[in-house]
């Protein structure tokens, strides 16, 4: 039997029209503060470097802080390869601060993606050298936790500088996520008493290939470690009650194109990939209640396609909220 939903949340990727950035931004924060108005818990957006897509995650939930006032805010993921974790941290409290304290921020690590094409610009003297393991995440952690930064504070003639990041924002130590598709990964954040992000793909480590089986084995892991910790799922969900028969030819025809990578591990680090879930909210509920994992889930953050239009995902979100959400128990 599946666990009740405590909290429902939805991710968008934010793209935009390089002609006319601004356009894709309103959109995104439009739908931010929809879903508030719908009644979900948590909104979350993506990063994407040297795309058209959401660059600045923090700057963006900076300006929905600002429109908001209940619903949780959240990224999923910033990558930590692409950032100074001393820095990351001064904005992350900064902004958890102008939004009252709803700030989720989700990280991961690892090399930047497509490393050797942006290292020259990124870390045009330090690329050999950049630690991008686990120990970067440790660091975040710590700043925004209190740890000392410096071996100094005090004043300096009549400037007053304080050896822990400015400013601290409490209770954020407590909301960090890590995004993770290994079981490595649900290890180290439960051993860190971070929370766990686990989305639509995993790494087939062992010898199943059965998606919700591997998931589950992530979300049990990290239990282990962290008892209190929280844990996310955020899956394609694609419900189409109140969806035009144009609109549910293309939700098919976008899950149908996306099924043959599915079928079995991609690639050398053995990436396997769900399905999306298009139907009625009845029949979405039916096999997410099937779902070995999200049967032990009570946080979601379904992901809304990437290039569906502003309306598809008004649609997508309302049926959401009103439809699926009280058949998972929400």
């Amino acid at each position: 039997m599946s666990r009740p939903l405590r909290k429902l949340g939805f991710l968008t990727i934010g793209l935009f029209d390089p002609a006319d950035p601004r356009r894709g931004h309103e959109s995104t924060l439009g739908i931010i503060e929809l879903g508030e108005q719908l009644g979900f818990d948590s909104a979350w957006v993506r990063h994407r470097h040297l795309q058209h897509g959401i660059s600045s995650p923090v700057a963006v939930l900076a300006a929905a802080s600002q429109r908001t006032s209940r619903i949780d805010l959240g990224t999923a993921v910033i990558p930590l390869g692409w950032e100074n974790p001393l820095r990351l941290a001064e904005d992350l409290a900064t902004v958890d601060l102008l939004s009252g304290g709803r700030l989720n921020p989700g990280i991961s690590v690892g090399p930047p993606m497509r490393f050797d094409e942006v290292k020259r610009a990124l870390y045009p003297d330090t690329s050999d050298v950049e630690d991008f393991s686990y120990e970067r995440v440790r660091r975040l952690l710590g700043f925004v936790r209190g740890e000392p930064a410096t071996g100094f504070s005090g004043t300096e003639g009549f400037e007053v500088f304080s050896d822990r990041v400015q400013p601290q924002s409490p209770g954020l130590g407590e909301r960090l996520w890590y995004g993770g598709a290994s079981l490595r990964s649900a290890e180290w954040a439960g051993k860190h008493g971070m929370n766990f992000l686990t989305s639509s793909v995993v790494k087939a480590e062992g010898e199943s290939t059965d998606f919700a089986e591997i998931q589950l084995s992530h979300v049990r892991t990290f239990r282990e470690h962290h008892p209190a910790g929280r844990v996310s799922q955020g899956l394609v969900v694609i419900p189409t009650d109140r969806a035009t028969p144009e609109q549910r030819a293309k939700y098919q025809a976008y899950a149908e194109k996306r099924l043959p990578r599915t079928a079995a591990p991609q690639g050398p680090a053995r990436m396997l990939f769900s399905r999306d879930y298009v139907g009625t909210s009845a029949e979405i509920a039916e096999q997410l209640h099937a779902h070995a994992a999200f049967r032990e889930i009570d946080e979601v953050a379904f992901a809304l396609p990437f290039t569906f239009e502003h309306e598809d995902y008004v649609q997508i979100l309302t049926d959401i909220a009103e439809r699926l959400g009280p058949l998972l128990g929400r």
